[in-house]
């Protein structure tokens, strides 16, 4: 089981990747909205153009699915459940959760639900 004092550290570390990704997003979100009122001369404008939004918007969607497992581990710690796995309901490691703040599984089951997904 977690300490009071280590899930203060956690908490302050998702609000902090929180807000930074909030930022990123609406940023991205900005700069997108900006070339696409621009008006492009030829079809190498269009392309480099092009090209940057996609890897914008897979950065966008990366970025999106972090924030939503954020909220859902600060909403663990609030219900005081977090650190807990989903699948076996026994404590997550404190190096597994260091490495990935949001993390919803222990080792083992990460590598099952993984498996299963594919």
């Amino acid at each position: 089981m977690l300490t009071e004092e280590e899930l203060s550290v956690f908490k302050t570390n998702l609000t902090e990747r929180k807000i930074q990704i909030e930022k990123n997003l609406n940023g991205t979100a900005k700069v997108m909205k900006e070339l696409r009122g621009l008006e492009l001369n030829d079809e190498g404008d269009y392309a480099a153009a092009s090209a940057e939004t996609i890897v914008d918007s897979a950065i966008l969607e990366q970025q999106s699915d972090e924030l939503t497992e954020i909220e859902l581990a600060l909403g663990k710690i609030e219900e005081k459940t977090y650190g807990i796995c989903e699948m076996c309901e026994e404590p997550i490691g404190i190096l597994r959760l260091e490495v990935k703040n949001f993390a919803r599984f222990c080792i083992t089951c990460r590598s099952i639900n993984e498996k299963e997904e594919n």
